[in-house]
């Protein structure tokens, strides 16, 4: 009971901290120091990364704890606590973020749809005390996952939007799509244009659309499907998916552009890769995301 007598409120900056006598697993030396505190409770504070060992954060509850080791509980900040099903925070700084969007979330609405990413991120922003608001630099289909950036003031997100092509460097994307691509690599060009039912038309020729590059690389093939890594050079609405219809390989699970296969239970296009010059710490910043394990499916291990 000594230690809990001893205890004093605990944050980041004012952690618990419990010297280890004997060798101990974590779980259990926590469940000890903190009066028979559940399994359930120490793997949460464990996933909340607030558990360190000698200055090192863990996450592993198995960790094996040696005589003199100093074990520190932090207290999770608003930031650490929120959590969304269907977005992670990649980066945040004072003006933008980065973020790793879910399959099945639209990225706005001109409704007051709950579900949406600005709205999650506004919602964030409540949650953590900030006064700011979302706005959406560029967009993703609501079926399309992956990298996405927001801004936190409009003067930030017009920095981004009058000089796109040289401020956001590299963008892209992967996808499955159906047929075995005979390509290594190369290049669809084509003008792009909605008509009234807002499907997406693709001419050869300029058809008072917007004109429309998509770079593929062919990754992998096999007994019918293909893994393609695509590059934009423009960004249209649904320009990837009826580029790759184009070429007589639509993306699978595509209802609008597709062939009926729906084999793997999405719409398998991901925006994996996302660089940008930062405008306002004048520094280049590059991220990249595991592509969804779905994706490997079809393809041998």
């Amino acid at each position: 009971m000594k230690d809990k007598a001893n205890r004093k409120p605990h944050s980041k900056s004012n952690p618990l901290k419990f010297k280890v006598s004997e060798e101990s697993k974590l779980m259990e030396f926590l469940m000890k120091k903190l009066d028979g505190i559940s399994r359930n409770k120490v793997k949460n504070m464990l996933a909340n990364k607030v558990v360190s060992v000698d200055g090192q954060c863990t996450t592993q509850f198995d960790f094996a704890l040696q005589p003199d080791m100093v074990v520190e509980i932090g207290k999770p900040t608003a930031k650490e606590r929120f959590h969304s099903p269907w977005l992670d925070i990649v980066y945040e700084d004072k003006y933008l973020l980065v973020i790793n969007k879910k399959e099945g979330l639209l990225t706005n609405s001109t409704t007051k749809d709950k579900d949406t990413a600005q709205s999650i991120l506004n919602q964030y922003f409540i949650y953590t005390n900030q006064r700011c608001r979302a706005h959406t630099i560029h967009r993703l289909d609501r079926d399309t996952s992956g990298l996405m950036l927001f801004a936190k003031s409009k003067d930030v997100a017009l920095m981004f939007e009058e000089d796109w092509k040289s401020t956001v460097y590299d963008r892209r994307y992967v996808a499955v799509v159906c047929g075995e691509v005979k390509e290594k690599e190369g290049k669809v060009a084509s003008w792009l244009k909605d008509n009234k039912a807002f499907i997406t038309y693709s001419s050869p020729i300029d058809n008072g659309g917007k004109y429309a590059e998509t770079f593929y690389e062919t990754l992998m093939t096999y007994k019918g499907y293909s893994l393609v890594e695509l590059r934009l050079e423009t960004g249209r609405k649904n320009q990837i998916r009826v580029h790759m219809a184009d070429i007589g390989h639509p993306v699978v699970g595509d209802p609008k552009y597709g062939n009926g296969d729906n084999s793997l239970g999405r719409l398998c296009l991901h925006a994996y890769k996302l660089c940008f010059h930062h405008p306002l710490k004048d520094k280049d910043l590059e991220f990249e995301t595991p592509f969804p394990a779905v994706f490997g499916k079809p393809f041998p291990r």
